[in-house]
């Protein structure tokens, strides 16, 4: 779970339809998945993993500045040694997604990278450089050396940011690292962070399954989840009101500004949801409740645009999910979502913390004289740049590079 998880097991599926042997190592996993093995089988394995979790964020919760901040800074205190795992031993290319939260830690880091096969890292956020933050948000210290952690109780001169970046410098400097990125913008903070700025570092977008995420009639769609027809529908995409990162607040201001076409437009939520921050919308609201992912789908097709109005973030798998589905997505100017969204072709960008461009960018969709045209720009764009056959063209590029050195 989770959208480093997913962006895995997508490239992974990708990978084997073009006839590569690829499998994937997990900690620990729900359900069969081919290819996919877990680390921690049988009950005592899985209790370690479990053990594992717990020690890397009891360690860091009497260091935390606060509780909202516990799973927002990874110290790879704990973890597996899996240098010696027959996938590991067997492997011609070792590619690193998410690693955090008690499953590999830096000493697990540098046994990996010590057996000299070409490892290859796509950065899901920051964390592969920074001292354990996964958000910088208006620090860069990274960009010289972590220290007076602004994510910790104590900051100071040599804290545990100080000395997790000092190991990081350490294991990466004779790694056979490949670093990879969704998005420019987080190959290009790689290329300059003082931990990383010597490994190569290149953006290879996420991939999206283009026959599973397609355009369908919207009233046929909407119809199906019981959505008004009458009406036009926005997407609220990361329902965690609490996250600041996610940027509820100024999606509520948008709303709000927007109260007066109440009979027109209504908002779309799912998951998990706290009903009284929903009720506080100026729209009509709209709640499924939980989805099974695999009918996510169905909601993409409804809806008429979606709002991402994160803060903080690298390449959201949900704008291009909504995208291949010809639903145009309204998001902040940050981190790599402009290289996502085409301002005014396939959505709106709108300037970081503006509830009223956000607001304006919604306007813009559902007012649009030609949104037939908004929604084939994005199917074509999402066809262009993320559908499996480009990307695993590119990857397979990059593997026999380093296969070759």
């Amino acid at each position: 779970f989770g959208g480093a998880a997913i962006a895995a097991l997508r490239l992974h599926h990708a990978l084997l339809s073009a006839g590569i042997e690829s499998t994937v190592l997990v900690q620990e996993k729900e359900r069969d998945e081919k290819g996919v093995e877990a680390y921690a089988n049988g009950f005592v394995a899985k209790k370690k993993a479990l053990a594992r979790f717990a020690a890397e964020r009891l360690y860091f919760a009497f260091k935390e500045k606060e509780k909202s901040v516990r799973f927002h800074f990874s110290p790879l205190w704990t973890g597996a040694d899996i240098s010696t795992h027959p996938l590991i031993m067997e492997a011609d290319i070792i590619h690193l997604h998410w690693i955090n939260f008690g499953f590999l830690s830096l000493s697990s880091l540098e046994k990996l990278f010590s057996i000299g096969k070409p490892v290859v890292w796509t950065m899901h956020d920051m964390s592969t450089f920074t001292g354990g933050c996964h958000y910088s948000r208006d620090c860069d210290s990274y960009l010289t050396h972590c220290h007076h952690c602004p994510y910790l109780r104590k900051p100071a001169a040599k804290d545990l940011a100080y000395r997790v970046f000092e190991r990081k410098i350490h294991i990466f400097k004779n790694a056979p690292l490949t670093l990879v990125s969704p998005s420019q913008w987080l190959a290009n903070l790689a290329r300059k962070a003082a931990s990383t700025q010597h490994l190569p570092a290149m953006a290879i977008p996420n991939l999206i399954d283009t026959a599973i995420f397609q355009p369908k009639n919207r009233k046929t769609a909407k119809i199906n989840l019981d959505l008004s027809t009458e009406k036009k529908w926005i997407l609220f995409a990361g329902v965690n009101t609490q996250d600041p990162r996610k940027g509820f607040r100024y999606f509520k201001e948008a709303t709000h500004l927007l109260k007066d076409k109440k009979e027109e437009w209504g908002v779309v939520v799912f998951g998990k949801t706290q009903p009284d921050a929903i009720a506080e919308l100026g729209l009509e609201v709209k709640t499924l409740g939980s989805i099974p992912s695999h009918e996510v789908v169905n909601v993409y097709q409804a809806v008429d645009v979606m709002v991402v109005p994160s803060l903080e973030d690298n390449y959201p798998n949900t704008i291009i999910e909504a995208m291949a589905c010809g639903t145009p997505v309204v998001g902040f100017d940050t981190g790599g979502i402009p290289e996502q969204i085409i301002h005014l072709q396939t959505g709106y960008i709108a300037p970081l913390h503006s509830a009223e461009d956000l607001a304006k960018g919604i306007q813009f969709v559902l007012e649009n004289t030609d949104y037939e045209q908004l929604s084939q720009n994005n199917r074509r764009i999402i066809e262009q740049r993320n559908a499996p056959e480009p990307i695993v063209k590119q990857f397979l590029h990059l593997y026999n590079q380093l296969l070759s050195v």
